[in-house]
């Protein structure tokens, strides 16, 4: 199963974001992937959020999605669009990802749980939940070649029990799509991802942006794609956009499986008692 990962450094136009999107659409396939990923926030990433607003849509009005969309369906390939501020129904926006299979059709969509609302040493403050409601949905689906998908979105990355609840359901592979800060990025990203994926003895499949963007921010890259056993098999570095490719056995997700069988050996903690 070879897989496609789309570094980008996403500004605050989504057409332009948008064809840098389509253009890796058709590049991944010339490439032989059978499936995309994008990174957090891929169609718009701004930091500005009146700026931001006039742009952000309801799902059938987007226009990075609907370009995706017909991507897909020409060149035949799935794609997990890593995500998209998307307006919901309420009038608040989701941080949200589509995964779209080769016919164009969105077959999943998850919503952001956690919300990064966090206050640096380096200064930088960010309040996502001031703008965005979180998701409340564990998703995954099932992508031909590539099995049961996770989905989940960056900060995501930080919660056990979302994986937990992932491996729950076996998983094959678990996308975790990012726009990680660079102090955060370099501190925590690698052995995060590599935990994630020997926890649920799975793929864990990241794709990043990287780099300076047009609102101000930096942000870490390092697309990553780990195997089951936690090594890693992609590493896109801290300065390159564009298009990474990774070849997955997926039978190895069996064979770690039996292995080390710590999804089967499972035990509830009970959470009484005191020392």
């Amino acid at each position: 199963m070879r897989v496609a990962l789309l570094q980008m450094t996403s500004g605050i136009d989504p057409a332009a974001n948008a064809q840098t999107i389509c253009d890796a659409v058709g590049e991944a396939r010339a490439g032989g992937a059978q499936i995309l990923f994008t990174p957090e926030m891929c169609g718009m990433l701004d930091r500005n959020r009146k700026r931001a607003a006039s742009k952000i849509a309801r799902p059938e009005d987007d226009t990075v999605l609907a370009a995706t969309r017909e991507a897909a369906a020409r060149e035949k390939i799935h794609v997990a669009l890593g995500s998209l501020a998307i307006e919901r129904d309420d009038g608040r926006w989701a941080n949200r990802s589509f995964v779209i299979d080769p016919s164009g059709t969105i077959i999943a969509t998850y919503d952001k749980i956690h919300m990064f609302d966090v206050a640096l040493e380096s200064g930088e403050n960010w309040r996502e939940s001031a703008a965005y409601a979180p998701g409340e949905t564990v998703v995954t689906t099932n992508v031909v070649g590539l099995g049961r998908l996770g989905l989940s979105i960056c900060y995501d990355l930080r919660f056990p029990a979302l994986f937990e609840e992932l491996g729950n359901r076996a998983c094959d592979a678990i996308a975790i799509p990012a726009a990680f800060t660079r102090p955060t990025g370099e501190a925590h990203w690698h052995v995060l991802l590599r935990a994630r994926a020997i926890e649920a003895s799975a793929f864990v499949i990241a794709a990043a942006q990287v780099g300076k963007h047009a609102d101000g921010r930096e942000t870490y890259g390092h697309s990553l794609v780990i195997d089951p056993w936690g090594e890693v098999l992609l590493d896109m570095g801290g300065e390159k956009v564009g298009l990474g490719f990774a070849d997955l056995d997926m039978s190895a997700v069996s064979r770690v499986r039996q292995q080390l069988p710590s999804l089967a050996n499972r035990r509830e903690i009970s959470k009484s008692g005191s020392a």
